[in-house]
């Protein structure tokens, strides 16, 4: 019993250590995140129409402007369009070498016939190598919404996007401040253009379960192993 008692507390404990390791990408995440939700523009009422003249300001439409978003509640294409690659290679090699030699004494200016002479050598060498490789892309496109307008004319954009599979679900959020000057003829821009960028690319449900690592194979390969 006390065996049995013993190895639920191990267990307990170690559960309780991988939860402090859990990343955020491991969060209950579901849809209609109101920080991301679409964001409703202000009502604007249309100027009143000017009579006797054929120009009508309510009706009036610019002839060589592209409709661009710049307003809280406009829609903007966010072209992703990620590419990272990162190595880092590290070698060390230490090497020592001691020799310590003691002459066989002398007494009385003649040298003993007992060789009491002593020697002491070392050597101790180190070498180690070690190299890591990672690349990510990420490709696709995704509409967001308007969510402020800064003082300086830039514009806070947010926005999600939820396919529903038959395995669970994915989703992609996105958030980040761009440029007017940066937004393309066709209302869209680059993810690379994005201030402040967030970009999460992440899925729920039994396919994205089954990538995770379970509480105790991140319990052996956490910080608190300690091999």
């Amino acid at each position: 019993m006390k065996r049995f008692f013993t190895l639920s507390l191990v267990l307990v404990l170690a559960m309780q250590l991988t939860a402090c390791a859990t990343g955020p990408g491991e969060k209950n995440v579901k849809p209609d995140d109101p920080v991301y939700a679409p964001v409703q523009p202000s009502r604007m009422e249309p100027p009143p129409p000017t009579r006797g003249s054929l120009y009508q300001a309510a009706h009036s439409k610019a002839l060589f402007n592209d409709r661009k978003a710049y307003r809280v509640g406009d829609v903007i294409t966010i072209n992703l369009e990620e590419r990272t690659r990162s190595s880092k290679s590290a070698t060390s090699d230490i090497k020592s070498n001691s020799n310590v030699s003691l002459a066989n004494p002398t007494i009385a200016g003649r040298e003993s016939p007992i060789n009491m002479g002593l020697g002491m050598n070392s050597d101790r060498n180190f070498k180690g190598d070690a190299s890591a490789d990672q690349s990510n892309s990420l490709l696709g496109n995704i509409t967001v919404t308007v969510h402020d307008v800064y003082p300086n004319g830039n514009l806070l954009v947010r926005g999600e996007k939820w396919l529903t599979l038959n395995q669970g679900d994915e989703y992609v959020r996105v958030s980040g401040i761009a440029r007017p000057e940066d937004i393309r003829p066709d209302n869209s821009i680059s993810s690379t253009l994005l201030a402040d960028a967030r970009l999460t690319y992440s899925g729920t449900g039994d396919l994205a379960n089954s990538n995770r690592q379970g509480w105790l194979a991140r319990f052996f390969n956490s910080g608190w192993w300690p091999l």
